[in-house]
Order: C-alpha cells, then structure tokens, then sequence
C-alpha cells in the first residue's frame, strides 16, 4: 500500500469558500515563505477566522496577518 500526497489548498480558493462575503474579499499573497492576508473586515473575529481557515493551505509557511478590522 502506497501513501498518496494530497497537495495543501489553494490559499485563494480557500477565503473564497467561506460563507462569509467579508472574509471572500480579503486578499491573500503568496511567497516561498509566507501567506500574507490583507483587505478590511469588521470584526476582530472575521480576522482570525480567515487566518485560521488558512492554516492548511500554509503548508509550513508563515501566516501574515495584516488585515485592518474597519468597525
């Protein structure tokens, strides 16, 4: 029996799955090393919930979380 590599999310398909329409607008950079998370949302819940719906798709990366919480 062989063990099957699943490759990480896409970072951007990801927010955009979310049934939130604030966390769908935020934007997501990639880089070798990090998921930089930008954009405005209202609440400082919204803003750790898009970083922690991206933990999978980091794959080991850094998480920058640079959104703006707009109330």
């Amino acid at each position: 029996m062989t063990a099957t590599l699943v490759p990480p999310p896409n970072p951007v398909q990801v927010l955009l799955k979310s049934s939130n329409p604030e966390i769908r607008r935020l934007n997501v950079r990639e880089t070798d090393d990090t998921l930089e998370i930008s954009g405005r949302v209202s609440c400082y819940y919204l803003k750790q919930m898009a970083q922690e719906s991206l933990r999978a798709a980091a794959a080991g990366r850094r998480i920058v979380n640079v959104v703006t919480v707009c109330r």
